[in-house]
């Protein structure tokens, strides 16, 4: 992803010092004009603005940490990964000690996107901090969705990435369910784009599903990742997501499968392998155990 977002900044005219901890990729956009920094320090040191996407916790708050240190007074760090609120906030605290100002900016969307100029941006932090690198984060993708003043991107992102979880596993059993019928995958998808469940999910992934290419987009152990992060939102907010504790269990299963760095589509090949072994996905409805309850179909 951050290899995208620097591609779209170069193209946009934009001069950039760049860091990856893979240092092959930063390399490959020193052939573009990037200047290479060897470290996330280094970076800081000779920016405005630092521009930050990692995959997790710990990753993000080790680089802002250095980030933080290194930086000018009113340098803006804006973060694109997608974290807990814990871990946001204890950045928030370091940058306003700093002082460097500090903009929450997930992303949805993937390195296809991003270079098709269609990546939204969910953002909150202070206003002034956002007009600062409006021009920035535009350059990157058109669509961005202003959402507070604190932590709340970090939450629509939590939830928007429980919604694409259930998409991916929805789509999953749809396809197994149909296929198990005889019908092809190909007009399955063709239904299901046109229909009232056709949301861009399902057109992102339709290709790739006909092709049977399961290269990551977004992986599997990621999406698992992002679900650990609801649930622990969600405890912290005391309220119960029952769909998401069991979307946690279908992604465990699917990266105990051997499908951890397969796209989150890979869903499907698990689910579809263990039907073909005749295990069931879930357990039987109590329901019989009611018969006086009336059921909604």
């Amino acid at each position: 992803m951050g290899t995208a977002v620097a591609e779209r900044l170069l193209d946009g005219g934009y001069e950039l010092v760049v860091h990856n901890r893979s240092a092959a990729k930063a390399q490959a956009l020193a052939g573009r004009g990037a200047v290479v920094a060897d470290t996330p320090a280094a970076v800081a040191e000779r920016v405005d603005v630092v521009l930050t996407s990692l995959p997790d916790d710990a990753a993000f708050e080790a680089v802002a940490a250095s980030v933080v240190a290194a930086a000018r007074p009113g340098t803006v760090l804006v973060d694109l990964s997608t974290v807990s609120p814990t871990a946001s906030a204890r950045v928030a605290a370091l940058a306003e000690a700093a002082p460097v100002e500090y903009l929450r900016a997930p992303v949805s969307g993937n390195p296809a996107v991003v270079r098709a100029g269609k990546l939204s941006f969910i953002v909150s932090g202070a206003p002034e901090t956002f007009d600062r690198v409006e021009t920035v984060i535009r350059a990157i993708g058109p669509t961005v969705h202003i959402v507070g003043n604190g932590e709340q991107a970090r939450i629509v992102k939590l939830a928007i990435n429980l919604m694409i979880a259930g998409l991916a596993q929805l789509m999953s059993e749809a396809l197994v369910l149909g296929e198990s019928a005889g019908i092809p995958r190909r007009v399955l998808l063709e239904v299901m784009q046109s229909s009232a469940a056709g949301a861009p999910f399902v057109a992102y992934k339709t290709e790739p599903l006909l092709r049977d290419d399961y290269s990551a987009t977004f992986t599997t152990a990621l999406m698992e990742k992002d679900i650990d992060l609801v649930l622990s939102a969600a405890d912290d907010a005391g309220v119960d997501l029952p769909v998401a504790r069991h979307m946690k269990a279908l992604l465990r299963a699917a990266v105990d499968g051997g499908y951890a760095d397969d796209d989150l589509m890979a869903l499907f090949l698990q689910l579809r392998n263990a039907s073909a072994r005749g295990v069931p996905a879930v357990q039987p409805s109590p329901v019989a155990e009611y018969p006086d309850q009336e059921v909604v179909r």
